[in-house]
């Protein structure tokens, strides 16, 4: 084996290799009625299938699990929170919102690696909020 057949070894990830995952929400801010119903996007840069979750975060507190593993309800969390999606497109519908609803909203994506399970949240700088 030359040394540019080494070298080329190492240049290509192996097979299920993940490289640089990207969360994206999209729209921002979100604007509903009381009773209306919301929809807020989340897109993964590659596929992560069913490894998203959603939390809220309301000023001064720390974020809550609302929906994990894309569609599963967290304990306590109201049925008019709804997760929908896979591989890389993802949703969070909340049907008649409510003045607690108020909050920043983000996803958080995730895959394993060699035995090793990683973690990808959308952008801080970017927060997904919901105003009523």
């Amino acid at each position: 084996m030359d040394l540019m057949s080494v070298v080329s070894v190492f240049l290509f990830p192996f097979s299920g290799a993940r490289c640089a995952l990207v969360m994206t929400q999209t729209p921002s801010p979100v604007s509903a009625a009381v009773g209306s119903t919301v929809t807020i996007n989340c897109q993964a840069s590659q596929s992560i299938s069913s490894w998203l979750a959603w939390y809220q975060q309301k000023p001064g507190q720390r974020p809550k699990l609302l929906i994990y593993e894309a569609s599963k309800l967290a304990s306590g969390v109201p049925l008019r929170f709804k997760g929908s999606g896979s591989g890389t497109q993802f949703t969070l519908t909340i049907s008649g919102v409510q003045c607690d609803d108020a909050a920043t909203y983000y996803c958080q994506g995730g895959y394993y690696n060699s035995g090793w399970y990683h973690s990808v949240p959308s952008p801080n700088k970017t927060p997904r909020k919901a105003e009523v």
